[in-house]
């Protein structure tokens, strides 16, 4: 026979709203558990403001049964003392995500536990986001930032687009960074991850960081390489150079780079020098609902530089139209435009 969580004098007040929370994920209330649950919230205010807590945490676990961190979770959750006891009355399915929302409920767990947290802009749009221990993250636009810390680590991974990070000192917890299959490693410090063209751009403005390659989720392998040496690509990665490594490479290049023409994005500018015409129109694509295409590979290739506004696409396509072997070719009603090469 299934007991009500309040029937139970050792649970907690998170406890029982977290318990209540699976119950009503699990099915259907019966008229007398409908009841009894209106009967506990009304009973004291303390109790609804417990059960929207749980049920915010819910709502982030719940879809997540899979994921690597429940998988280790499963077994710690379980060891709990009473954990066995505590879910005896829940069906299998959610046993495993109502002992994750146990652990988060308990005192001083919710960092150990705590749910990702996901910034984002969107086309034209840049922000700057404050972490919970002080640093910063600069998002260019049309770029998301997964973060989540826990009490010995802090892991982010840039899913796509541009993103600067500003990280506050803290020698106990590593402050990493996944982008594509490369993660990047800091304590204190100053650097930018572009995704771009297939490849991982790593700036580096101050202090150190360790450049592996490593797997989605932060697992992290061997240092890259600089080229086809067995050298440590990140020692030539001083302040004020830029490494850059295909996703799926171990070899990576490093080389001098203009920082302020660098963070010029910040500011709203886009500096192009020297740079492949299909890496600048996927950075002013980040700008404009009117996606620009690349019509064949001879223009893609074509080297361009020069300085734009983010988002003014039609200056864009005159100064690339007038200076460079390509030609802006209108496509439909809605200023779709193809860039092609002259001569085709």
């Amino acid at each position: 026979m299934s007991r009500s969580p309040v029937d139970d004098p050792i649970i907690g007040l998170s406890e029982t709203a977290a318990l209540w929370c699976v119950r009503l994920a699990d099915g259907w209330l019966t008229p007398a558990q409908q009841a009894e649950f209106d009967a506990w919230l009304a009973e004291d205010a303390a109790h609804a403001e417990a059960f929207e807590e749980a049920a915010s945490t819910w709502r982030e676990f719940a879809g997540a049964e899979s994921a690597p961190e429940f998988l280790r979770l499963r077994m710690d959750a379980l060891r709990q003392s009473g954990a066995r006891r505590r879910f005896a009355f829940l069906s299998p399915r959610w046993a495993v995500a109502a002992a994750a929302v146990l652990l988060v409920a308990s005192a001083g767990l919710w960092i150990w536990v705590s749910a990702p947290t996901v910034y984002r802009t969107g086309v034209a749009e840049r922000r700057v986001a404050v972490l919970k221990d002080g640093s910063k993250i600069s998002l260019d636009a049309a770029t998301i930032v997964r973060v989540r810390y826990s009490a010995n680590r802090r892991d982010l991974e840039l899913i796509r687009g541009r993103a600067k990070f500003d990280v506050a000192k803290d020698p106990m917890r590593p402050f990493s960074v996944v982008a594509g299959q490369k993660v990047v490693v800091a304590t204190g410090t100053e650097f930018s991850i572009e995704l771009l063209q297939r490849k991982v751009h790593v700036i580096l403005y101050e202090g150190h960081v360790a450049v592996l390659d490593g797997k989605r989720g932060g697992e992290a392998g061997r240092p890259l390489r600089l080229g086809s040496s067995n050298a440590p690509a990140d020692q030539g990665l001083a302040p004020g150079r830029e490494l850059v490594v295909a996703e799926t490479s171990d070899e990576a290049s490093v080389a001098p780079t203009d920082l302020s023409r660098d963070l010029s994005w910040e500011a709203g500018q886009l500096v192009f020098v020297d740079e492949p015409l299909s890496s600048a129109v996927e950075r002013v694509n980040r700008y404009s609902k009117e996606k620009l295409e690349i019509g064949d590979a001879a223009a893609g290739q074509v080297r361009v530089t020069g300085v734009f506004t983010a988002g003014d696409v039609q200056a864009f396509l005159e100064g690339v139209s007038a200076a460079f072997p390509v030609r802006a070719i209108q496509r439909g009603a809605h200023r779709q435009f193809v860039l092609a090469s002259s001569a085709s």
